[in-house]
């Protein structure tokens, strides 16, 4: 890292501290600013009659504020008062507000990637009647749970949390989160704040977890179904960072300068399938682009990005925000096209992009406030591109109740934040996500009755991990549970060895005297986190050596709980017979100490599988991570990138890997599934890339899934029986195979997924209807979305377990 004197070198979190401190006397907004602040009186809503009053006002005359008016037509008034000046004033984060119409200031900026943060400019903030908010596992362990039940109720709870903390005037309503970006590659810092490599996963995490971050239940949201502009939001919900971002500081290249050289097919496929998601299906309120070009074009400033594909084709209600400072980025870092200040802010309002965030730096702070009046006087902008952007942003103001209240969330209070219940699903979405990747003769779970004494080896970061369990965007948590404390809850003669200095010199003796040795090892946030990708896949600090000691050390198997987000070559415990037992933590979050102790003993069983693929460490030595393509490259002898289109040996733990403590079995009575595809007299069949193999491809190759109906469905149930001994959770994967003659397409490609809970002895009937346009749909070398005909192949299962059909697509095109 270069001199901490440059906020660009520093990393975001760090950049924003340097940010915030050095602007606290120049640009600063009151923290916690709702309820609003006018005149030294505080409001729970901008359209308070005595709110105006106290401002020298009367509400009567301004018609934004005549709750009887469609939205819309409000927000039109309240733009159409304000002066050029008074409008630029409210395109930063900060947002200025307009005293003279009755606008109070905004802090737009909040962060809840797994919980509420305070990390921003001063919008939430923990203190007196809200000390702290429930901190959940990082995104990548509550993926790895594949439980789209469970996504939803986070959202919902943390939703809950800002509202409470909102009425008590210390938070705002916009949040953006989620991080939805693709796990690429396997060295990327930011994968504990992702769902993982696959685009289908992402993208069902994002509908879900937006949708318990927005949805209102009841009158209120049924009421407005018909207008999507109106609906009300319980908490706007921002998926990020739009797209193809996934280097931030790699072998010399920055996030900053990097352009994304990327094939549309991987964008349609893999980079931009996620947002679609996240925003048809989640109705997200807010899209964040991201700091990267993306072939020569900075994501803020691309029009077809923002305002041909987000707005338009997907249909966004709500606005877009640029990453913190990438409108800057472009000028100082990039130097895209020799843009100046104005140039820029004209360029990127221009492409679409509504908000600029920023951070102080060089007596600027975002380029919109400083630059977009002089952008309108000198011809850049039309000055109507400034109110589109502010109709975008106050439309989102509205819908979430900041001009009237909603009243079914204002008795939100102290008592709604940290309860016993947001502290319970804390836990149990650790435990959710907690995958078993080793179980040697069934070391696990330890019996509470039989081990009287335990040894804790680790590094102190990891055994008593108040910090490390919580990764990165964190709160203030309501408690922390560390791995100490939950096992010392079971078995209260459990003693403590660090190793911190690379070695353990008390293993011999403490490892031989014990009934159980667990050792807790990993990375931490130093070595993985936003603005520094891993060089290597190995565990740091000789963690390997001096676990191999213990283990050969121990006269019983050991047992080896990894904290990571990205996955770790652990070859050398995998192949150790004395490391009988091998669990992923993860970040678990606030009660991760519990979880831990609850798989370890059996108190839970474990059912959560890899999000992401955990390769050797020879894998990274074989592409670098500035290649963005998916498929494998024979130019320039780059293998494919995760488990769609890699086929190598250098896999350690697959995607979906995941043990359990009992036995499942699969059946079903579907043993092939005909579908007959009639192509309509407006639809033209498209062509498909074959292997050398196909000496006649068919006459109809394949269909146009956005011109065809797509009503064909393939059916079937599968019976998931437990025939172990103990009570658990199952997690169901299906994938779809797509034909074999087709060049190019995936090797698998996961199309659905259901987590069941079946009891020892006992079966369960679980049903899958697969939309035959979503599941055997493929990107073609050409970027269309087709479903190809031929047979494809449903695939249950991963590892030992599962069962296939084939599905013999029939595509009829019209006489």
């Amino acid at each position: 890292m270069a001199s901490s004197s440059s906020p660009r070198r520093l990393g975001f979190l760090a950049a924003l501290v340097f940010a915030v401190s050095v602007s606290a006397s120049v640009s600063s907004v009151s923290g916690g600013s709702g309820p609003i602040t006018t005149n030294g009186g505080n409001y729970t809503r901008v359209c308070d009659p005595a709110r105006f009053a106290a401002a020298g006002l009367d509400m009567a005359g301004f018609p934004y504020c005549d709750a009887s008016l469609p939205y819309a037509d409000r927000v039109r008034d309240l733009v159409g008062r304000m002066t050029l000046e008074e409008k630029v004033a409210n395109l930063g984060d900060r947002a200025g507000g307009a005293p003279r119409v009755g606008l109070p200031r905004y802090l737009w900026w909040g962060e809840a990637l797994h919980g509420v943060s305070d990390v921003g400019p001063g919008g939430t903030w923990f203190g007196d009647a809200v000390p702290g908010a429930t901190s959940f596992p990082l995104v990548i362990n509550s993926a790895a749970s594949f439980n789209e039940t469970l996504w939803r109720a986070i959202g919902g709870v943390v939703s809950t949390e800002i509202r409470a903390m909102y009425n008590l005037g210390h938070a705002e309503l916009t949040y953006w989160s989620p991080n939805i970006n693709v796990v690429r590659d396997p060295r990327w810092g930011r994968a504990s704040e992702t769902p993982g490599e696959d685009p289908f996963v992402v993208g069902r995490y994002a509908v879900n977890f937006v949708r318990g971050m927005q949805d209102i239940d009841g009158a209120a949201s049924a009421a407005a179904a018909t207008d999507a502009f109106s609906r009300p939001i319980k908490v706007s919900s921002c998926c990020k960072h739009y797209a193809a971002y996934d280097v931030d500081a790699w072998n010399g290249t920055d996030r900053l300068t990097f352009d994304a050289r990327v094939q549309e097919r991987d964008m349609v496929e893999t980079f931009e399938r996620p947002f679609e998601m996240c925003i048809r299906d989640g109705d997200a309120s807010c899209v964040m682009c991201s700091y990267n070009r993306i072939n020569g074009v900075p994501a803020c400033a691309d029009a077809r990005l923002l305002t041909e594909t987000v707005r338009r084709d997907w249909q966004l209600h709500g606005y877009i925000v640029s990453d913190c400072d990438s409108v800057r980025v472009m000028v100082r870092d990039a130097k895209w096209l020799g843009y100046t200040g104005v140039e820029a802010t004209a360029a990127a309002m221009k492409a679409g992009l509504d908000l600029d965030c920023g951070m102080f730096w060089e007596g600027v702070h975002d380029f919109f406030t400083t630059y977009g009046v002089d952008a309108v006087r000198q011809g850049k902008l039309k000055e109507s591109a400034v109110d589109n952007a502010l109709t975008n942003l106050y439309l989102t103001l509205m819908r979430l109740g900041f001009f009237d209240g909603i009243p079914e969330l204002e008795s939100l209070g102290a008592a709604d934040v940290c309860t016993e219940e947001h502290k319970e699903l804390a836990a149990d979405a650790a435990r959710q996500g907690m995958v078993l990747l080793k179980n040697d003769a069934a070391l696990l779970p330890l019996s509470p009755e039989k081990v009287n004494s335990v040894a804790l080896f680790g590094q102190l970061q990891h055994i008593n991990a108040t910090d490390v369990m919580l990764g990165d965007y964190r709160g203030k948590p309501c408690r922390v549970v560390t791995p100490y404390d939950g096992v010392r809850k079971v078995v209260s003669s459990t003693s403590v060895h660090a190793c911190d200095k690379g070695s353990c010199d008390t293993a011999a003796a403490a490892a031989k005297t014990v009934d159980a040795t667990i050792v807790v090892a990993g990375l931490n946030m130093s070595v993985e986190r936003e603005s520094n990708d891993r060089e290597d896949l190995l565990l740091p600090w000789s963690q390997a050596s001096w676990i191999n000691a213990v283990a050969e050390a121990s006269p019983s198997p050991i047992v080896l709980v990894i904290m990571s987000a990205g996955g770790v070559d652990v070859s050398f415990a995998q192949d150790n017979p004395k490391i009988g037992a091998v669990v992923w933590a993860g970040y678990p979050g606030e009660e991760g100490g519990t979880a831990i102790a609850d798989v370890l003993f059996g108190k839970y069983n474990p059912g959560g599988r890899l999000p992401l693929t955990w390769y050797k460490n020879e894998y990274v030595s074989k592409i670098p991570m500035t290649s963005m393509a998916l498929r494998p490259d024979a130019e320039h002898g780059y293998p494919g990138r995760t488990y769609k289109f890699y086929g190598g040996a250098d896999v350690l733990y697959p995607f979906g890997h995941g043990l359990s403590y009992t036995n499942f079995t699969y059946a079903s009575a579907t043993a092939a599934a005909p579908v007959t595809v009639k192509v309509g007299a407006w639809e033209y069949c498209k062509q498909l890339t074959y292997t050398a193999r196909v000496a006649s491809p068919p006459a109809c190759p394949a269909v146009n899934v956005a011109s065809h109906a797509c009503q064909e469905e393939v059916s079937f149930t599968v019976t998931v029986a437990n025939a172990g001994g103990r009570d658990g959770t199952h997690v169901v994967p299906v994938y779809t195979v797509p034909p074999a003659e087709v060049d190019g397409a995936p090797l698998k490609q996961l199309v659905a997924f259901r987590r069941v809970w079946v009891a020892a002895g006992a079966a369960v009937e679980v049903p899958f209807a697969l939309n035959v346009c979503k599941a055997f749909a493929i990107v073609e070398e050409t970027a269309y979305t087709v479903v190809p005909s031929g047979v494809s192949r449903v695939l249950v299962g991963d590892d030992a377990l599962s069962l296939s059909f084939p599905v013999q697509i029939d595509l009829q095109a019209a006489a």
